[in-house]
Parts: structure tokens; C-alpha cells; sequence
């Protein structure tokens, strides 16, 4: 059995309730099923499938369960763990207040990205394929950090803090 997360798009506790995420997951057929935080991030265990099967599985459930699904961007907890701890944050010596955040793409970018690219006080710095590392200050102005990401990335992706990632990874 091997670990997954499984980043939901645009889950709020308005739209979604975790026991029902949770139980559309065990429908199916995942197992040690949590549902972290009120975002859409779910772990769970299952024997080793590519992560295209994964998500397929995951919306269809969904869609079964709940009669709708919201787009699913799976990692292996082991990649995730992994990437955290070469820490890409590093060579860029950012201040503390700083808010670090990773954008999953569904699919890797078919074109180079130019980084580091800046946009008030966003930045994205790092790409590995299919995450992009990048970093903003949080102010009052709203999402303009998505704004930025959307444009750099497209719409099929789903953002987390490296907060919620660490918490994800552990459980």
C-alpha cells in the first residue's frame, strides 16, 4: 500500500462537507481515508496506481457520492515529503513574513516558464515540472497571488501553503 494527497480545487466548507469528501474516497475503494483542514486535501492508502487512475477514480467517486466533483491533483505523500525537505525556498533568502505556497499542475506545463516572475508582492521562484514553489505577502487586496498564478500556470492547477503540505505529508 502507498500513501497519496489528493488536492481537491475549490473545496470550501461552503460547497463541501469533509465526512461526505471522506466517504466518497472510501466508495472508491481507498483506504485510511483523512481529510485534513476544510480545503480539499485528502489522504489515503492504496496499492501503487498511477496518479492519472488515481484522480480518475477520486472524481468519479465524487461524482457518484456527492452528484458533483471538483477537479483532483494527486501526489505520492513520499514525492511530497521529499520535495519539502530539499527545501526550495533556500536559495531564494526570503523574509520570514512571507507566506510560502506550492501550485500543483495537473499536467506539467508544455512551455518553459520563465522564472522567477514577480507581481507586487508575489513572487513564483522554482519549478520542478509539476509544482511551482513560489511565495507572497498576504495584504488586503485579495487574491491577486492568483491572479499572477493563473496567468504563469493556467486554471488547471490548486494552490496550498507549505504549511498545509507539511500536515498532509504526516498524516
Amino acid at each position: 500500500m502507498h500513501r497519496y494527497v489528493a488536492f481537491l480545487r475549490g473545496v470550501s466548507p461552503m460547497n463541501a462537507k469533509m465526512p461526505e469528501l471522506k466517504r466518497a474516497f472510501e466508495a472508491a475503494g481507498f483506504q485510511d481515508v483523512r481529510t485534513l483542514l476544510s480545503s480539499g486535501n485528502v489522504v489515503f492508502s492504496t496499492r501503487g496506481q498511477t496518479v492519472d487512475v488515481l484522480e480518475k477514480r477520486a472524481e468519479e467517486a465524487m461524482k457518484a457520492e456527492l452528484g458533483r466533483h471538483f477537479g483532483t491533483i494527486v501526489r505520492p505523500a513520499s514525492y511530497l515529503r521529499q520535495s519539502i525537505e530539499s527545501d526550495p525556498y533556500a536559495p531564494f533568502n526570503l523574509p520570514p513574513e512571507l507566506k510560502r505556497i506550492i501550485v500543483f499542475l495537473r499536467r506539467p506545463l508544455e512551455t518553459h516558464l520563465p522564472l522567477p516572475i514577480e507581481r507586487d508582492n508575489a513572487r513564483l521562484l522554482a519549478s520542478t515540472g509539476s509544482e511551482v514553489f513560489g511565495a507572497y505577502l498576504p495584504d488586503d487586496r485579495g487574491p491577486m497571488f492568483m491572479a499572477l498564478i493563473e496567468r504563469a500556470c493556467g486554471s488547471d492547477v490548486t494552490t496550498r501553503t507549505l504549511e498545509t503540505v507539511r500536515k498532509c505529508t504526516s498524516a
